[in-house]
């Protein structure tokens, strides 16, 4: 490629000084010949440029990139299949409102309707999966609309935008002063949305007059950064706090306002019910397992969420730091009728936490050969530290975890969201590596779940991206296996998700990273030890018992 002159800056410079303005330090990426112009711009403006052997990986990456620094992530793909192949990482995102730039090739202007390799309209795809998506058409644009769709992605909640640049756009140059290049800081606008005050002012006299109140604490909690204000809001008013998705580790364990497994209880026997940052989707059960007799509150950065499959009592759009901070200040001059309840609710609530966490605990101190999944997951929560990112990827696997991991820190917490998206844990442990160096990564994964795109573990060992991978191995798809079972009767129960006996310890070593089997429970913690003290990326390989499915499993709708 001829080299621009001075005063001229190409397509693929732009789309890097637009990446920079934005505060982007890494894009995520699988090369391709529609898209090499942005990665020499990024050389240029010192953006990392990290190289997977999947565009779905790529996808990923972006998706948990945001997840961990609150600043969007963006993975560049070439055009054709590059780009639908990063569909599924594209959608997780949408799902998980989580706020991300795809970029992907498209064959030239010039050649429009005309066949041109792997040319494909990826516009008309993405669109049902994206906040925004567009053809960049002329090169003076470039980073004019990669800045739109940046815009785009923190739009009511947060999402992932497309772009697609045709290929003589990006690797044409144009005058300096003919395109628009935006300046870091100068055009973005404050998305803090404070939540209508009428409503704080009505939210504060049901909690001082609420005698058994309870909180869920969903992920827009950390997209929000509300941490700090949903623990004020707890504490100042006394009430239970249960957290779902990236808002596990609001709370820390042991915290006197720190549930989890009391959730169903309380949810039927509340008066109160406070959703912060979480739909009513099938986790929720649709909104049904909330009491009919509670007054329900549902708090969201999208109105279109704000009573969608229930009916509720108040309902507020905005930033769920921002109005719980306002709530608690607003009650906070108020004659507190129901505090000497609250504090006998709060005692109620943790017996019935205590029951269940003895009745479950002899399982998850057993002894059985093959491992119960409850005493792997045992031994990662007595394991991680306030510096370890947990990831799960899988399905019955990490349905166990759900029950017994807590993260001990805000933020720590990874998992795919309401998609179910397996594949996602190399990706996210990617991203959560580059992006906290000094922190810790443990991905539990089922066996199915890492088959997807376990061969980015060589990209972790390329880029020296140390993490913990533990496989619960049990040569089984046994989230899906339960249910064929359970549909069509045993005989018709191994049919489509009976995987191979595979030991991914030995091809972590073969791909230059540390691998250990381990059959023993006794041997869990000692091979977790190891494989921190290697500083490489490692895999554990932990055979689990095939015929235990974990209580979500068996408890799922769709197979009954």
């Amino acid at each position: 490629m001829t080299e621009p002159a001075p005063d001229q800056i190409s397509g693929g410079h732009l789309v890097a000084k637009a990446l920079k303005a934005e505060g982007i330090d890494v894009i995520f990426t699988l090369c391709g010949g529609h898209i090499i112009d942005i990665y020499d711009g990024c050389v240029d403006e010192g953006i990392d440029v990290i190289d997977v052997r999947h565009e779905q990986v790529a996808a990923h990456a972006a998706d948990g990139y945001a997840r961990i620094t609150g600043k969007p992530g963006c993975a560049v793909v070439t055009a054709g299949p590059g780009t639908t192949d990063a569909v599924t990482g594209v959608a997780n995102a949408f799902r998980a409102e989580s706020p991300m730039l795809l970029i992907g090739g498209q064959g030239a202007l010039s050649q429009h309707k005309m066949g041109s390799l792997q040319d494909l309209p990826h516009v008309d795809m993405m669109t049902p999966i994206t906040k925004f998506a567009a053809t960049v058409p002329s090169t003076e644009r470039v980073a004019d609309i990669v800045s739109m769709a940046f815009r785009e992605c923190y739009n009511g909640a947060p999402g992932p935008s497309f772009l697609e640049i045709p290929r003589d756009v990006l690797d044409a140059s144009v005058p300096v002063e003919k395109a628009r290049i935006p300046e870091a800081g100068r055009y973005r606008a404050s998305t803090r949305q404070a939540g209508d005050p009428d409503a704080i002012e009505r939210l504060a006299d049901l909690l001082v007059h609420s005698e058994k109140p309870c909180v869920l604490l969903g992920s827009q909690v950390w997209t929000t950064r509300g941490t700090d204000a949903a623990i004020d809001f707890v504490r100042a008013l006394n009430v239970p706090a249960y957290m779902n998705g990236s808002g596990r580790g609001t709370l820390p364990p042991g915290d006197p306002h720190h549930f989890q497994l009391s959730r169903r209880y309380a949810f039927n026997e509340a008066d109160l019910i406070i959703i912060v940052g979480t739909p009513f989707d099938f986790r929720m059960g649709y909104g049904k397992r909330l009491s009919r007799d509670a007054t329900v509150v549902q708090i969201d950065l999208d109105y279109r969420t704000v009573g969608k499959n229930r009916d509720i009592d108040l309902g507020i759009v905005g930033d769920a730091g921002l109005i719980l901070a306002s709530a608690a200040q607003a009650a906070s001059g108020r004659v507190d009728t129901g505090a000497a309840r609250r504090k006998e609710w709060i005692e109620e609530l943790r017996a019935v936490e205590t029951q269940a966490f003895e009745k479950r605990l002899p399982r998850q101190l057993s002894a059985a050969q093959p491992i119960d999944p409850y005493r792997l997951v045992h031994e990662i929560n007595e394991f991680i530290t306030e510096d370890t990112i947990y990831i799960g990827d899988g399905g019955d696997i990490v349905t166990f975890s759900g029950q017994v991991v807590q993260p001990k820190s805000p933020g720590h917490w990874m998992d795919p969201g309401p998609l179910g998206t397996l594949g996602v844990g190399v990706a996210f442990a990617m991203a959560a590596k580059y992006a906290e160096p000094d922190k810790e990564v443990l991905c539990l994964f089922g066996d199915g779940a890492f088959s997807l795109t376990g061969w980015d573990f060589e990209t972790m060992v390329r880029f020296d991206l140390p993490f913990i991978g533990v496989i619960g191995n049990n040569s089984s798809m046994n989230q899906i296996r339960y249910g064929q079972a359970a549909k069509y009767g045993n005989d018709r129960g191994r049919v489509g998700n009976t995987l191979g006996d595979v030991r991914y310890d030995e091809f972590a070593r073969l791909l230059g990273g540390h691998g250990e089997e381990v059959r023993d429970p006794a041997d869990i913690r000692p091979a977790l030890e190891r494989a921190r003290e290697s500083g490489k990326p490692a895999l554990i390989n932990v055979w689990v018992d095939p015929d235990v499915y974990a209580p979500g499993t068996m408890n799922q709708t769709m197979y009954k």
